[in-house]
Order: C-alpha cells, then structure tokens, then sequence
C-alpha cells in the first residue's frame, strides 16, 4: 500500500516465489509409533506447541537458512539437523522435515519399515493425509527393543553416514583418474578440472567432519546423551504432570505426549535402565556410527595427500624444466661472453692510438687488424 492509501499491485513472480518458499517450510511428515506415517501442512507455532521446544531450536530445522549439523537433547524433543535430514523426535513419534526431497524420500520409507516393533503393527486413523499407507511386512521385520526416540535417531544417522560415503565414494571415482591424467599430462584443461576436485573435496570434507565433531562432542559428555533418552524421562514423570499444557488439538490422530504411552513405547520403556547415569546403550549407537563417520573422513584425508603428492611432482616436473632453461640460457650466455671477447680485440686494434711495439711491424698489424676486422663482420651478420 502507498503512502497515499492507494494499493500497489504486487509482482506475481515475487509472490509465487514467496509462496513455494512458505510452502515448502511448513510442509512435514509425521510418524506415531506403529510407522504410519502422515503430511502435515502446519506452521512453526504449532511445532513448538506440540513438541514443546523454543523458537531457537526450531529456527535451526528452517531450510532457508544454513546451519551446521547440529544434534540437540531437550526436555521432551531431540532437535536433529544433518544436513538434509532435519527432524524433531519425541519420545512417540517424529516429525521430519520436507519429505518430498529427493534425498528425503529413502530417511521416510526407512522410518515406515524399522519404527515399528515386531507385534505392534496396528494402524491407526487420522484426520490427516495419510503417506504411503501401505501394509508392513512385520514377519520380515527385526526385532529391536531400544526406545523409540533411538530407532528413529539410528535411521537419520544412518541416512546421514550413508549419503557422506556415496558422495565420498562419487568423488574418488572422479577424482582419482583425473590426478593420474595430470600427471602424465600437464594442461590448463586438466589442471581446471582438478582444481574443481579439490574445491569439491574441501566442501564434502567440512561437511563429514562437522557431523563426526557433532558425535564426539556427544561422546565426551555423560550428560549430552542422558539428555536424549526422552523415554527415561517420560517413565519417570507422571501422567498427570505430563498431561498438563498438552497440544494435540491440532492432529487429532496423533497421541499426545501427556495422554498415554502406546504399546511400542511401553514394550521400549521395559528395556530402559532408570539409571539417569547409564547411557552405555546410546553410547554404544553413537559409536558405531562415529567409526562410519570417521572412516569417510579418512578416505577423504587420504584423497586429499594423493592431490598433494601429485601437486609435489608437478612442481618437480615444473622445477626441472625450469633448469633445463636456466641452464640453455647459461650456454647462450657464455657463447655471448665469447663473442664480446674477439670485439674487445678488435676494438682495441681498431683505435687510433701509437704504440710503440708496433715499430718494424706494420704490415703484420695491417694483416692482423684486417683478419679481426673480418671476423667481426662476420660475426654481427650472425
């Protein structure tokens, strides 16, 4: 709107990009804890409502804004940002963001399969759309009696470890091969291409070491990853305590967390130590993934001391050259040296000076000074 009160038309290709961009930050999936998995079109009140986190942590899952990888233990969540894989859990049921991303898709049909238990595969009707609400195939189905929060953590960190490798393994295939080229063959074409290498493999290395860093930072603290066992903290408070300030008006078919533990939660709280200082199950989860994480991170630093090498034997290459020049123009230069010498002799006959030791001998300085005189012509035809 003007100043004047009059109404300013606004761009149609601006708002259609405003639009796909609010879109796509509100679009979620939601998963219970048999695996039935529902798109939800909600906005950021609403999940801080329901999952009981503060904007902060929340502004952390915003695509449009970049921020590292980050693993987050709250009071009734885990705020949880690998890279594309960005999701809120709770003790019952996850939250995952834009499950319509290509690179989303497999973290969803991963969750569908291995969130259920083996016997709680019932299903449940909501009020939402329902997301490829298929039948499970639960005589296939491991058995796996960790918290629920845990399934669905191990899922993302899979995901994650997965797709660092794949890109890993996509830039060693390229790289590798185009190293040996250089090396056999010195070009601009050549030494373009691995300098987009390089580049590439210094992002992807930031990449898997912020999200190793990440893990061992929750390996180091006790604390850190008691703080993520959200099914020990839900046994341990009481159902009326837990009831109160609940928000689950807004997804009817989703049970709320104060309401009352569904089978799977119940058959996974049976499992869990009360212990507040036994952490040895999710310490040994995030082990085995640290050791994935830091194999890639290897096979990076590896990568990166063969473009090393090699950068040191184009510079010998390089260096050899440049002494093979160095020592052409010392030839020239002491060829030249020679040449000044038979000038200087001329020159000095060539001067209008009497000497004394020339008396008696005239017609050999005649003969002399005549035969220099002729070399040197010669030589400045050259």
């Amino acid at each position: 709107m003007a100043r004047d009160g009059s109404v300013v038309p606004a761009d149609p290709q601006a708002m259609a990009l405003v639009k796909k961009k609010t879109q796509s930050s509100r679009s979620w999936i939601l998963f219970d804890a048999s695996g039935q998995g529902s798109l939800l079109d909600v906005d950021k009140y609403a999940i801080m409502h329901r999952v009981q986190i503060h904007a902060r942590d929340l502004r952390i899952l915003d695509p449009l804004l970049s921020y590292p990888s980050t693993i987050l233990g709250r009071e009734k969540a885990i705020v949880l940002n690998l890279e594309h894989i960005k999701a809120i859990i709770t003790a019952e049921e996850v939250l995952l963001r834009d499950p319509t991303d290509d690179n989303v898709v497999p973290v969803v049909e991963e969750l569908q399969r291995r969130l259920p238990q083996v016997g709680s595969g019932h299903q449940q009707e909501g009020d939402g759309k329902e997301y490829n609400v298929g039948q499970h195939d639960m005589e296939g189905a491991e058995e796996d009696e960790s918290p629920f929060e845990f399934r669905a953590l191990e899922v993302a960190l899979e995901a994650i470890c997965s797709f660092l490798a794949a890109r890993t393994t996509e830039l060693e295939m390229a790289a590798y091969p185009a190293l040996d080229e250089l090396t056999s063959k010195i070009s601009s074409r050549n030494l373009d291409r691995v300098r987009k290498l390089k580049s590439a493999m210094t992002r992807l290395t930031a990449r898997v070491q912020k999200v190793r860093d990440e893990l061992e930072q929750l390996l180091d603290d006790d604390d850190d990853m008691a703080d993520l066992y959200l099914s020990r903290k839900l046994a341990s408070a009481s159902p009326v305590s837990g009831s109160r300030g609940g928000g689950g008006a807004w997804f009817a078919a989703s049970p709320t967390i104060g309401s009352k533990i569904s089978r799977a939660s119940r058959a996974s709280l049976a499992t869990v130590h009360l212990d507040e200082n036994d952490v040895e199950e999710l310490e040994m989860l995030l082990e085995a993934y640290f050791m994935q994480i830091d194999g890639t991170l290897n096979k990076l630093t590896t990568l990166r001391e063969y473009i090393d090498d090699t950068e040191d034997y184009i510079n010998i290459q390089l260096d050899n050259h440049r002494n093979q020049l160095i020592q052409l123009e010392l030839f020239l230069s002491s060829g030249t040296v020679c040449l000044s010498f038979f000038s200087l002799v001329t020159a000095i006959f060539g001067m209008n000076i009497p000497y004394t030791w020339n008396e008696n001998h005239g017609y050999m300085f005649k003969w002399v000074s005549l035969d220099i005189d002729i070399f040197s012509l010669r030589c400045h035809s050259f």
